[in-house]
């Protein structure tokens, strides 16, 4: 009697199989959130110590710029090269190697001797970053594969990034009133244990069993794209020569370029772009962008308004933030009770269109510096952004096959992170050029004085507070008029931008 010799088993797609126990989904949410709070307090607390760190190593206005914009753009150039590198070796071990790595960095950080050292420091956590955010949000989609489920997921992790936003300025002021600003990164420690300790128990391991390869040619040009455009955006704001402008803006460009042709050309692209021809999931990223990109460049306003120009502590201006983070909070959460109503695409543009107005409120009634119209401003922007980022992040997910869940989420988070560089960069450089305009320096300070006092806002304080009486309350009262009418340039850029995008998203998620 024969035997029949048994097939050879073909490679099983190491594809995370859904967690079968509510309680351990809902558990591994829970994980899965830490490293989502800790980005989010990160980018907000920072905010409110650039006052204290511009005073400690004052950092010219572009440095200061690139300070706060130096981790999300190496972050968002390698989310996408790190999606697929979780993709090939695993998700969860991805994230676990970036945890380690973020926490050495923030310790490297928190001692600073120099803007220069800051700057590379940044740059480093965006690299360890980029391996935490795109595990978070392709485990999540593993995880959850009910709709329902995921949606609320989805509404929890966007909330995690309001929910850190709306700590950071209160952890944040606390430290920064009874320690120096390097305690700022001093967090990522305590935040990140409990991840190491339970995310090998509770995340289940995922891989995609046809990834892409990892393109080290590939990683350059994105990271050359983002890094030209912004370069180019922040030597504009800075007065640089047209020639500067112009060749920045083209390795940008043309890098760009050349990483799409790239990717097209290859049969195993670390990015397939041809995502982007899915009109869903193109919109959902667009919109994703705007929303952020007007969310954190209000922040970086705000934030140095409450303490530079209105006077506050760390502290109390944390507070008075706090309101209009937690309406974001709210508001994501009461996306998912709004999309059983109304369809996606219209809780989207209402989102969008709720974003144009707060900056409407702050072009009419804000340039004189208007603490209530800054503060009502804010509160209005931020309930469209929890509306806006949660629905677009689930559209972009729910747009693609299970098993491209890596490169989807790594796109999203590319997304979040560019309209939070860009937010930075363009609005923040709009903000620097109408101050340097604006401020007149008093002609009685020294030339070191003076260029100190007319390179930003801190530095202007900190000149003012050493010249007592007439001088000093002269460049004060110039340096506050000169950078609350910068928000003239910036709500408006804001209006226009996040009212267009409405109408692009109401064609494109319809």
């Amino acid at each position: 009697m024969s035997v029949s010799t048994p097939a050879a088993p073909s490679p099983i797609p190491v594809v995370a199989q859904p967690v079968p126990s509510a309680r351990r989904r809902w558990a591994a949410l829970a994980v899965l959130m830490l490293p989502v709070l800790l980005v989010s307090v990160d980018n907000t607390a920072l905010s409110f110590a650039v006052p204290s760190l511009a005073r400690d190593l004052r950092p010219s206005g572009t440095q200061l710029l690139w300070i706060v914009d130096a981790y999300p753009l190496v972050l968002a150039g390698l989310l996408v090269a790190m999606g697929s590198v979780g993709d090939r070796i695993g998700r969860r071990r991805l994230l676990l190697i970036g945890a380690v790595g973020f926490a050495a960095v923030s310790g490297a950080a928190a001692f600073a001797p120099s803007a220069e050292w800051l700057i590379a420091a940044r740059a480093a956590l965006g690299f360890f970053g980029a391996m935490l955010m795109p595990a978070t949000l392709s485990l999540l989609r593993n995880i959850f594969v009910d709709a329902d489920e995921r949606r609320k997921a989805i509404a929890i992790w966007a909330s995690g990034f309001s929910g850190g936003a709306a700590l950071g300025p209160i952890v944040g002021g606390w430290l920064l009133e009874h320690y120096e600003w390097g305690s700022i990164f001093l967090m990522a420690v305590p935040v990140l244990v409990p991840l190491l300790v339970l995310g090998p128990l509770l995340l289940p391991e995922s891989k995609d069993p046809d990834p892409g390869p990892v393109d080290p040619v590939g990683i350059a040009l994105a990271v050359l794209a983002l890094g030209g455009l912004v370069f180019a955006v922040k030597a504009a704001g800075a007065g640089d020569s047209v020639g500067v402008v112009a060749v920045a803006a083209l390795v940008g460009l043309g890098s760009g370029v050349a990483f799409v042709k790239r990717m097209l050309a290859r049969p195993q692209p670390m990015l397939d772009v041809r995502l982007f021809s899915n009109r869903v999931f193109s919109g959902a990223l667009a919109t994703n962008l705007v929303a952020v990109f007007a969310f954190v460049g209000f922040i970086y306003f705000l934030s140095q308004h409450l303490q530079l120009v209105a006077g506050y502590s760390p502290m109390t201006a944390g507070w008075l933030m706090v309101p209009g983070l937690v309406v974001t909070i709210v508001c994501g959460l009461l996306a998912v009770r709004l999309v059983r109503r109304l369809t996606a695409a219209q809780v989207v543009v209402i989102g969008l269109l709720l974003n144009s107005a707060g900056y409407a409120v702050v072009a009419l009634l804000g340039s004189e510096g208007s603490l209530v119209a800054l503060l009502v401003g804010f509160v209005i922007l931020s309930a469209g952004v929890g509306l806006a980022e949660t629905i677009s992040n689930d559209l972009a997910l729910s747009a693609v096959p299970v098993e491209k869940a890596g490169a989807a989420s790594a796109v999203s988070e590319t997304a979040y992170e560019v309209g939070a560089v860009l937010g930075v960069a363009v609005l923040g450089s709009l903000l620097n050029m109408a101050f340097r305009t604006g401020v007149e320096v008093p002609a009685q300070l020294p030339a070191d004085q003076a260029s100190l006092a007319g390179e930003t806002l801190a530095g202007a304080v900190e000149v003012a507070e050493s010249w007592p009486g007439a001088v000093g309350e002269a460049l004060l009262h110039s340096a506050s008029t000169a950078f609350d009418h910068g928000v003239l340039l910036t709500s408006g850029l804001g209006v226009l931008l996040t009212a267009a995008m409405a109408l692009v998203a109401r064609r494109a998620l319809r």
